[in-house]
């Protein structure tokens, strides 16, 4: 399938109501993104106040690694406050995980489940244990570092690579399209199937695969799908109108044909991350799915990227995904 093709879905809108939407969308991104960065200048506001007050206390305050013996008992509260003071507040420790690059956030609370994680000689059972900076955390026989090194990798996936980070039946994965990208481990941010090809996102910033990952921010992912046969007009309006699978009601945000002389070929935006959800729509109507592309993924596309190839994020583009639907509820 070639992307030149579906810039028809992508570029030229020709309903009215989908270019209002998208109009409106663009304001909102706006909005969010000056409210992003006036977020930061208060907080560096407040950073500098907090700077000027330690100033003028000056050997006044307690330091965090002698603690008073009148607050001495009282808990994590009074550690995480003496952390904060000092510029090293403490993290989650599934957060922590995250962090140090061995996986997600979702993923490290099995980790700890599984009782294979272990903070200063022992076994975690809570994931939101708060670490301070002198704990240890322990994988694997092995001490565990938050990455500084932060690294974000969009790929091309071509058919036949599955998205996870190893496999014990030796199939080929993503990672070792990207091997030499970096010595970093990093992990897919969310999955494509096997046989599903396009924008495919690789960090290890813990915090952007949870926010991407989760249902609440609603990111946005464009297909092109082919179909084995024509899509005809009674079924295409029956997908803008939604339809109810085996697992529930699904909506889809925007659909068009791709090619006005193929009506085999569509172009279908949706922000559900449920498994599959773009083929189970088509096949719940007896189409096969013979092509799927993801030709988008947060904003981002595969332009001059070609099949089974990787960039890096620029920094504007890593900065538009930290605040990509600011406004969206939290995790």
């Amino acid at each position: 399938m070639s992307q030149s093709q579906f810039r028809k879905f992508i570029g030229k809108k020709k309903n009215s109501v989908i270019k209002e939407a998208y109009r409106q969308e663009k304001k909102k991104v706006k909005k969010e993104r000056a409210a992003y960065f006036d977020k930061i200048k208060e907080e560096k506001y407040q950073a500098r106040m907090a700077a000027k007050n330690a100033a003028k206390a000056g050997g006044k305050s307690t330091s965090p690694q002698t603690p008073n013996k009148k607050t001495e008992g009282k808990g994590i509260a009074k550690k995480t406050a003496a952390n904060v003071s000092a510029g090293h507040p403490s993290m989650p420790l599934n957060k922590f995980i995250a962090h140090c690059g061995v996986c997600s956030r979702r993923d490290a609370v099995a980790l700890i489940s599984d009782g294979k994680i272990k903070v200063n000689g022992i076994v975690a059972t809570e994931p939101g244990y708060k670490i301070l900076p002198n704990d240890e955390v322990v994988y694997n026989n092995k001490k565990i570092f938050v990455t500084k090194n932060l690294v974000y990798i969009l790929l091309n996936k071509p058919k036949d690579y599955i998205t996870t980070t190893d496999d014990p039946e030796g199939r080929k994965t993503v990672l070792q399209l990207i091997q030499k990208a970096t010595e970093e481990r990093v992990y897919p941010i969310g999955r494509l199937d096997r046989n599903t090809s396009g924008v495919l996102l690789l960090t290890n910033d813990g915090d952007l695969t949870q926010k991407l990952s989760h249902p609440s921010y609603e990111i946005k992912k464009v297909y092109e799908v082919k179909l084995d046969k024509l899509l005809t007009k009674n079924d295409f309006e029956k997908i803008l109108k939604g339809l109810v699978l085996e697992d529930g009601a699904v909506k889809v945000d925007s659909l068009a044909y791709a090619d006005a002389k193929d009506k085999s070929i569509i172009g279908i935006e949706i922000h559900s991350g449920r498994n599959r959800i773009v083929r189970r729509i088509f096949e719940s109507l007896g189409y096969d799915v013979k092509g799927l592309d993801r030709v988008m993924y947060a904003g981002l596309t595969k332009k001059n990227v070609e099949r089974g190839k990787w960039r890096y994020l620029s920094e504007k583009e890593i900065r538009l995904l930290k605040y990509l639907n600011a406004s969206k509820k939290k995790i």
